[in-house]
């Protein structure tokens, strides 16, 4: 069964623009001929410009008494439920209805159909593939043209063409119009999207050897998917064409899906994964104090006494440092980065306010190092995040101990945690990299969550 989609807007695309749909058709048809009608003019609650009125013919004043779309989208899911989507250049048509149910909060779903597509398969070689253009090659008379119900039944005409075509052609005729349509990529993002929810969580690219070549996390998980199909970058394309199977993790708590990701790309290191790969941190930025100044040095990962940030390579370290300096004043003797006891560079240039020289007052300095300070640190050195659960039965935890993460699980909406130590029995990863700590002071900074202090 097919369901012969055409509509009319008032702009372009909906997401974006707000442009909405002034006039729909849907046609039902069995294979053999068309047995259902649904047509109907519709208000979009938006002032229909010139242009629109000049192309399709409808006014403001014609649509002022017709129905919203949220008061004939239980009609459209009816008519299109169990069929195939057709329509020419379904993309048009198929993303502005889905645009419209997402505005409602529903997701509309349907295998689709291009007429389009479907005539250069079994028509190759015509001038142009507009509906207009195309009927008029062929003798198809359309009827109030840029019309939903006119642009329907000519395309109506022009899919009973093209299954009669099918019949005659060797290389298609024992398939149904939909395996002509089907690339190795269509059915993978079929069976791809089939698989993954739309719930927060991380999922996992696997190739035909079941090979992990990609981890992705997201909120959801099955729009985020579905970018990755409509990317235009090579490194996308080149994924996709080793993509076979989908493997995922729901975690419920957004926190909980970007350690979790960061975690999994440093022990399988996904050939098209880029960031986050390391897992060998060799130095960090110790943070100290000497004769009262809050300092900083970069030391090897393993000589570390208090390391304030970790980090994968020297090269970076010093990038971040030199970045703090400029953006406080900092001094290059209290950073390591010239001989104790010296007058530093950057005093003599004006960039450091003299305190490696008696010249400026160690509280002053100080502050300012306070504020990376707080800026890279946790508020409290032991306390718990709670947050959303995989169910509405549970919630999540991410505990930190002593400025340090230590790991994630869930926990029953009833249960009673009492100190730190009863937490470490709900954890059910304990995998810390030192990025960690950067991933949840980051998250911690930009959302509200509820913080139990131990």
């Amino acid at each position: 069964m097919f369901a012969i989609v055409d509509i009319e807007t008032c702009g372009p695309k909906f997401a974006y623009q707000k442009g909405r749909i002034i006039d729909i058709c849907i046609l039902v048809h069995d294979g053999i001929q068309v047995v259902d009608k649904f047509s109907t003019l519709i208000n979009p609650d938006c002032h229909i410009g010139s242009f629109y009125t000049s192309l399709s013919g409808i006014t403001n004043e014609m649509v002022k008494d017709a129905p919203k779309f949220h008061e004939v989208a239980k009609d459209i899911l009816n008519f299109t439920e169990g069929k195939l989507f057709v329509a020419h250049n379904s993309a048009f048509d198929y993303n502005f209805i889905k645009d419209e149910f997402s505005s409602l909060g529903f997701r509309f779903k349907r295998d689709t159909l291009c007429t389009v597509k479907l005539s250069r398969k079994l028509m190759p070689g015509k001038k142009s593939y507009s509906l207009g253009n195309l009927c008029e090659s062929l003798g198809i008379v359309i009827h109030d043209r840029h019309r939903a119900e006119g642009d329907a039944v000519a395309t109506a005409k022009l899919l009973d063409l093209l299954l009669m075509l099918k019949t005659q052609n060797p290389t298609y005729k024992t398939k149904s119009v939909s395996q002509i349509m089907t690339t190795r990529l269509d059915n993978i993002k079929k069976y791809i999207l089939d698989k993954l929810p739309s719930s927060c969580g991380v999922y996992y690219f696997l190739n035909k050897q079941q090979q992990i070549i990609y981890i992705g996390k997201s909120v959801d998980m099955y729009a985020r998917a579905i970018s990755h199909f409509n990317s235009d970058l090579k490194k996308s394309k080149s994924m996709l064409n080793d993509l076979y199977n989908v493997d995922f993790v729901e975690t419920g708590s957004e926190l909980i899906s970007l350690l979790l990701e960061s975690e999994e790309i440093k022990k399988h290191k996904p050939q098209y994964n880029t960031a986050r790969k390391k897992d060998v941190f060799t130095h960090c930025i110790d943070l100290t104090q000497r004769e009262g100044v809050l300092s900083f040095k970069i030391v090897p990962f393993d000589e570390s006494e208090y390391a304030f940030l970790s980090f994968t390579s020297y090269s970076s370290a010093r990038e971040k440092l030199e970045n703090w300096i400029d953006e406080k004043n900092l001094c290059l003797q209290y950073c390591g980065l010239t001989e104790e006891g010296s007058v530093c560079f950057n005093h003599q240039i004006k960039k450091c306010y003299g305190i490696c020289a008696g010249q400026e007052n160690i509280e002053d300095y100080n502050d300012r190092v306070k504020q990376l300070i707080s800026m890279f640190s946790y508020d409290y050195p032991n306390f718990m995040i709670i947050d959303r659960g995989r169910t509405g039965e549970e919630k999540s935890i991410v505990l930190i101990r002593n400025h340090r993460y230590v790991g994630y699980g869930y926990i029953d909406e009833s249960s009673q945690i009492m100190s730190i130590d009863d937490v470490d029995e709900y954890l059910v990863s304990k995998t810390s990299y030192p990025d960690a700590d950067d991933i949840v002071k980051s998250w911690v900074r930009l959302k509200r969550r509820e913080i139990v202090k131990f």
